[in-house]
């Protein structure tokens, strides 16, 4: 599913974000990829889903490779590859129920099957009641809910998310955290970046990969099995506490730079047309 050989990772400004890290993430696996703030998780995941080439070594994804995979062809694996942002990437002034549709319309779904397919797969992360609303109208959790929904648009087999819980409340993590197992119980594989120690406690089960300064310090996979009744705490070899607080020139962990975005394919339109103008966000007194 995703298979990182001797990957390293550099930058002409900000130097290393990865060096020389392999790990090998199977069918229905969940794991945590966890490490300080520019220990290279963002840069892992971002090569992944083929945004960026590695400096050295070989990144493999559902059966494309980043030595061989040309980047007009990029958007054949982003079609079997979710991605969940932190920060949601929701098109402002518009509902729930657009948003999904506008990903279904790029991935080049039929227009028939477009609001159909969006209301199920709202309906499937269980927002089903808020699809007419606008996405101002909606909470972290729900927003969050939205973009899950629309990275599944394209029924993936792997679903990369990079911190998606950083900004929700402890309520809101736990109903996104279970909407990730419901999703992973049916097959999909998901990588998901993450710092927060309590989130991966909560979930013993899951492979953990921790990075430190861009090298692979920590996997649990190669931990012998925990004995009966016993819980596995997702803790580094290290000893490290896994709470860890054109292509750029620069670490996008050390510096802000460009997500990927929702990729499209061949002569598909740049504008959602759903028939109706955006409604401006309306402002709320006392």
């Amino acid at each position: 599913m995703i298979k990182f050989i001797h990957v390293t990772k550099e930058y002409s400004r900000s130097g290393p974000a990865l060096d020389d890290i392999s790990f090998h993430l199977v069918k229905g696996q969940f794991a945590f990829l966890t490490g300080h703030s520019g220990s290279g998780k963002s840069t892992a995941l971002r090569l992944a889903h083929l945004a960026e080439r590695p400096s050295d070594g070989e990144v493999r994804v559902s059966g494309f490779s980043s030595a061989r995979t040309s980047r007009r062809d990029v958007w054949k694996l982003r079609r079997k590859v979710g991605y969940v942002f932190q920060d949601f990437r929701l098109l402002p002034g518009r509902t729930a129920l657009e948003n999904v549709s506008f990903a279904l319309e790029v991935i080049g779904s039929p227009k028939k099957q477009i609001f159909p397919r969006a209301q199920r797969l709202l309906g499937q992360v269980g927002l089903a009641p808020k699809a007419g609303a606008w996405v101002h109208e909606l909470s972290g959790g729900e927003q969050q809910r939205v973009a899950i929904a629309r990275a599944l648009a394209s029924e993936p087999l792997l679903l990369l998310a990079d911190e998606p819980t950083g900004n929700l409340d402890d309520r809101a993590t736990r109903g996104i955290m279970d909407l990730f197992w419901e999703i992973n119980a049916v097959g999909m594989a998901v990588l998901m970046a993450t710092h927060d120690l309590e989130l991966m406690n909560r979930h013993p089960n899951a492979r953990v990969l921790e990075l430190d300064q861009g090298r692979l310090v920590y996997d649990s996979a190669d931990e012998k099995p925990a004995a009966s009744g016993e819980q596995r705490s997702p803790r580094p070899a290290s000893g490290m506490s896994p709470v860890l607080g054109g292509e750029p020139d620069v670490d996008p962990e050390r510096e802000p730079a460009r997500e990927p975005e929702l990729d499209r394919g061949p002569d598909l339109a740049l504008e959602p047309k759903l028939g109706r103008e955006p409604e401006p966000a309306q402002e709320t007194g006392n």
